[in-house]
């Protein structure tokens, strides 16, 4: 079977998905989207080559008998919405982050999702499938390195837009973090602080950059995470941990050594699609296959709320430079592993 899909929203990722689930992966084809710029959703169907209608309505799309899944990645504050809309319809869909963007917003589309019966949404965290991330969890789990006592993390971009706002560092930037170090380690957050080293001369007048996130898990694990969103050299991402009998760290991504003109480098990325184009291939594949299959195994709807709650009182410490609890509820049964 052929899983039609739906997408509302053509910008960037969403021309990408597009082109990922037309041309490169399996089991699946667009046959309608939708855009706020209906004259750049018909652009995007002509340029892709597929046969696929223009819905000027959202929600429309998501009712449309000819629509068996939706792909949100329309601009954040709208996913709320549709993806209520798809549960209300009873299709299976794969929201991009933030799966809403509070953690209130959140939270109505876990219970919405449990009232309904069955799982239906997996947000789009894409770190779970790349291969670096992997491969250090099964470190972890095997126990080759004992508990992990301390993880350092750094997320650094070569430059952000005008736009960009201190508070977007958590909530934009961050929250990959804490989606994916929850993962790593199994274990939620209890209590979080942000601290601000010397601001970076390029950083705008407005943005207060490096800052430092220190995380503290319901385990005892100590997190500090790096934020730097204009170190200028390049997109790096970095994570060390730190256990009782051994260390064990992200792989840096694949690039070749040169030995050139008295000097010897290797190249750093400098776009953030390309450092993680593979594990977005994986994890849409992953929907496609587990919608056929009846069964998401994807990050949740549960994964999206923690992160949001996280991501919030990241927020409040960022503006108080205390140490901000994590009070995380307890996870249902409808989400256990």
């Amino acid at each position: 079977m052929t899983l039609n899909l739906g997408v509302i929203g053509t910008g960037a990722i969403g021309q990408d998905h597009i082109r990922r689930c037309s041309h490169a992966l399996v089991g699946s084809r667009v046959v309608a989207v939708n855009d706020i710029n209906q004259d750049q959703a018909a652009r995007v169907v002509q340029q892709q080559g597929i046969e696929a209608e223009v819905y000027a309505d959202g929600h429309r799309l998501v009712e449309s008998p000819t629509v068996d899944a939706v792909l949100v990645t329309s601009w954040g504050p709208s996913h709320e919405e549709f993806v209520l809309a798809a549960i209300a319809a009873g299709k299976p869909v794969f929201c991009e982050k933030p799966l809403a963007v509070t953690a209130e917003g959140c939270r109505r589309i876990v219970d919405a999702e449990i009232a309904h019966g069955k799982r239906l949404v997996q947000v789009g965290f894409m770190r779970p499938y790349d291969q670096g991330y992997r491969a250090l969890k099964e470190v972890i789990r095997s126990g080759r390195i004992g508990a992990p006592l301390m993880l350092h993390c750094a997320h650094r971009n070569p430059s952000v837009g005008e736009n960009y706002t201190t508070d977007m560092a958590i909530t934009d930037t961050l929250i990959h973090e804490l989606d994916v170090l929850r993962w790593l380690l199994d274990d939620d957050y209890v209590s979080t602080q942000v601290i601000f080293p010397r601001k970076a001369s390029g950083a705008l007048a407005h943005l207060k950059d490096p800052q430092i996130v220190l995380l503290e898990t319901a385990k005892g694990t100590r997190i500090d995470v790096e934020i730097f969103v204009n170190c200028q050299y390049g997109y790096d991402i970095q994570c060390e941990v730190v256990g009782d009998s051994g260390i064990a760290k992200l792989p840096e991504p694949s690039a070749v050594l040169l030995r050139h003109e008295a000097s010897l480098s290797q190249a750093i990325l400098t776009d953030w699609k390309q450092r993680f184009i593979d594990a977005y291939d994986v994890e849409l594949q992953a929907f496609i296959d587990g919608v056929r299959a009846g069964r998401l195994t994807g990050p949740s709807s549960w994964d999206g709320y923690a992160a949001a709650v996280a991501a919030d009182a990241c927020v409040v410490a960022q503006r108080s430079g205390a140490i901000v609890p994590i009070e995380m509820p307890e996870r249902p049964g409808f989400y256990a592993h």
